[in-house]
């Protein structure tokens, strides 16, 4: 139990008909954490797509937290990418999340929200970390260099939610999800992620009869997937029952290499052809497979298979491919 100004707080069931903010409400992680407070019975969400509210904009930002004063905050908002965009552009993935989760947790402060939950990313751990990677495995070595400049953006986020913890006693968290795919993925050929990637490759080329599909690296790296859906259901169950300065990793707890996940999709999807491995291209970490100890103590675990999950994501994918970003 924590306690500021008086008030105590612990996590516990969240009052449904509080004011929740879900920043980055039309993403992958947003989304999906949107539908499943919406099925949880919250009646007051509020998201602000970035037209209409840039995080960015520390000024906009501060005015809609003291007009709207939101009670729980979800940070899912977050500017993201693959290897390719990583490494493109390092500049904006440092600056523009730090400013992001900077200004919407100075902002949540200021007003006093009372339980905010910061979303992160696995890369914030060593590249070559013993697996499957504990949670006070960072900070312990090197960052896969391809990815390190968003990586040490959410690192500064985990340290912040932690300095409010100390600083002002706020039960604030902060989760750190293994790779996540589902409905609004991002499937553009220059910014998505492996999975939403190799998802759009392999449809387009089982529709045009292609030949044959490349894919970067050897293949063999091995990687952990969690469908959105079930992040969405992670991040309640912690923000009702922990409360803890430890980001805790949130993950299926099993994990499959780049060939075999492109092989699943193939099949998915119908592709029948051959696959070729462009092995001039990056492979990024070796392996990447969280332990998930902390978040099972907390009692959750996940419920959607890979099988299941692929089946979905390419029949969503396919009846929202016409009006996906490019």
């Amino acid at each position: 139990m924590t306690a500021i100004d008086g008030v105590s707080y612990s996590p516990a069931e969240l009052d449904r008909d509080s004011t929740f903010y879900v920043a980055g409400h039309r993403g992958l992680v947003g989304s999906a954490i949107w539908r499943r407070l919406q099925a949880g019975g919250f009646t007051k969400l509020i998201g602000k797509t970035s037209s209409e509210l840039d995080l960015k904009d520390r000024e906009g930002v501060f005015a809609f937290f003291r007009e709207s004063r939101p009670r729980y905050v979800a940070l899912a908002a977050a500017k993201v990418g693959g290897i390719l965009a990583n490494s493109m552009y390092p500049v904006d993935f440092l600056s523009d999340n730090i400013r992001i989760q900077t200004n919407v947790m100075d902002a949540a402060l200021e007003v006093g929200v009372e339980r905010l939950l910061f979303l992160g990313s696995s890369c914030i751990y060593p590249k070559f970390a013993e697996q499957p990677i504990r949670e006070d495995s960072l900070l312990t070595g090197h960052l896969e260099p391809t990815n390190d400049a968003y990586a040490i953006a959410k690192i500064a986020g985990i340290l912040h939610v932690q300095a409010v913890r100390r600083q002002y006693g706020l039960p604030w968290i902060s989760a750190m999800p293994t790779n996540l795919y589902g409905p609004n993925d991002n499937f553009s050929p220059q910014g998505s992620h492996v999975l939403p990637a190799l998802i759009r490759r392999y449809d387009e080329a089982a529709k045009e009869g292609a030949a044959t599909v490349t894919n970067w690296g050897t293949g063999s790296p091995r990687r952990e997937f969690l469908h959105s859906d079930d992040m969405a259901d992670a991040s309640l169950h912690l923000l009702e029952h922990y409360d803890g300065p430890s980001q805790v990793n949130v993950g299926t707890g099993s994990d499959v290499t780049i060939r075999e996940i492109a092989e699943t999709i193939a099949d998915v999807v119908g592709y029948s052809g051959p696959t070729q491995w462009d092995t001039s291209k990056p492979d990024g970490t070796p392996q990447k497979l969280l332990d998930v100890s902390l978040l099972a103590d907390a009692g959750w675990t996940s419920r959607i298979s890979l099988q299941d999950g692929l089946e979905r994501t390419v029949a969503w994918y396919r009846d929202n491919a016409s009006r996906l970003r490019e």
